[in-house]
């Protein structure tokens, strides 16, 4: 039996009109669309996040182990796109003790992504709150990869 809560039905059809718009250059809110290869077969695979911004670096925050996050913690890269800009970016998971000051972000970064949090983990929306939820709530910081071009510089 999965302890894994259950997403709403309506959230992959949400999901593909974010990744729809974006890839029409649209970008809006907080979101950007994550591609990650996947695992086992290293097709990539897509999904709409909500990007923090804390002392100059990007992070994403997740509630629960998604595949994306199993991917990331494989592979360790992806690309992150937002509107027509798309970048390949290291996907590096924070340690525990890490994790605190960027979940305490999220409610003042991300309002709107409260309510998943307190109905699927029944999180309070406070700051204290999230940044005390580290032990159960991954997060992964991205740094920019070099861009590899045609001829090798």
């Amino acid at each position: 039996m999965s302890t894994q809560p259950t997403l709403p039905q309506w959230l992959k059809v949400m999901n593909r009109l974010i990744i729809a718009l974006n890839h029409l250059g649209i970008g809006f809110g907080t979101w950007y669309i994550l591609s990650i290869p996947g695992r086992k077969t290293g097709k990539m695979r897509s999904t709409p996040v909500s990007v923090l911004h804390v002392n100059g670096q990007r992070y994403v925050v997740t509630g629960f182990e998604t595949q994306w996050v199993k991917n990331a913690r494989k592979v360790g890269w992806g690309t992150l796109r937002r509107g027509w800009k798309k970048e390949k970016v290291a996907v590096v998971e924070l340690p525990v003790e890490e994790r605190g000051p960027i979940l305490g972000e999220f409610p003042r970064q991300v309002p709107h992504g409260v309510k998943y949090f307190e109905k699927l983990l029944s999180l309070p929306g406070d700051p204290e709150t999230f940044a005390a939820a580290a032990p159960r709530c991954p997060v992964f910081r991205f740094d920019p990869l070099p861009q590899i071009t045609r001829d090798g510089q």
